[in-house]
């Protein structure tokens, strides 16, 4: 598990991170419903020859949860823009998955951050985006976060598993489980979904064009979350220098492909 001793205060909130080896910096920003902890088998590799950073966003993992809470995707670009700055770091590499994705792409086409590469693993970046579960949670979040817990962690376990290709270890399913357990952890992971804004997308979206760094994207090619063919729309639209496929993966390609990901990552990097 990746160990995030560290905490940054964003807008009153507390945010966790940590980091890991020495050299040149790479930021890792993950998606949802996962946390940092995505990267724990990736990171570690990476740290060999690089200066790792990771954090988990706002509402997720072990940073902080409240009712009030915005966790829109214009805040957590906000967030990644702040934490960037607070780490002192000029043009980082950063790899992002997922809304992590997105996350990275506001924050070069919206926030102004550069990048010195930036690496995409089946990310969201274009409309279409979102789901009929996810226009269900908005209209009913209140019941949604009131369930009893034994159907929210069937819920749950039934939503992950359907971005893997391959049967989820146990391991890895509690790993994801666990910051969205309890009164707290639930209200939160329906508040995500709630909060979810095309226009957060549509808003990049126009702006879209190859940017003065090298963008490289990685699919796991069988999700049915973000289809590849939107990761060939994203690639078209960034004027990425390389489309690196993963056939025996879906959407979560690092539980179901982390050694693929990792020699796609490390040939680029």
């Amino acid at each position: 598990m990746l160990e995030l001793k560290e905490r940054f205060i964003f807008d009153g909130q507390s945010v966790a991170w940590g980091a890991m080896g020495a050299g040149d910096p790479i930021v890792l920003i993950h998606g949802f419903p996962w946390s940092s902890q995505a990267w724990r088998n990736i990171a570690p590799w990476l740290a060999i020859s690089h200066k790792v950073y990771y954090f988990d966003m706002l509402g997720t993992g072990q940073s902080e949860k409240r009712p009030d809470q915005n966790v829109k995707e214009s805040v957590q670009s906000n967030l990644l823009a702040a934490l960037i700055g607070h780490w002192g770091l000029q043009a980082p590499q950063v790899i992002g998955h997922d809304f992590g994705g997105l996350c990275a792409l506001r924050g070069h086409f919206i926030n102004g951050l550069a990048y010195r590469k930036l690496h995409l693993v089946n990310c969201v970046a274009v409309l279409p985006s979102g789901s009929p579960f996810y226009a269900h949670v908005a209209q009913y979040e209140p019941a949604f976060s009131g369930l009893p817990a034994y159907a929210h962690e069937a819920l749950f376990r039934a939503y992950i598993q359907a971005a893997a290709h391959h049967p989820l270890r146990e391991e890895a399913i509690q790993t994801y489980l666990a910051p969205w357990s309890g009164a707290e952890g639930q209200a939160a992971f329906y508040r995500q979904i709630a909060q979810a804004d095309r226009n957060n997308i549509a808003e990049a979206q126009a702006k879209y064009h190859a940017p003065e760094f090298d963008v490289h994207l990685t699919w796991g090619m069988r999700d049915t979350f973000i289809p590849p063919a939107q990761g060939r729309e994203i690639e078209a639209a960034l004027g990425a220098k390389s489309f690196t496929p993963i056939p025996d993966a879906a959407h979560l390609v690092q539980e179901d492909a982390p050694a693929a990901l990792l020699g796609a990552l490390l040939a680029r990097i």
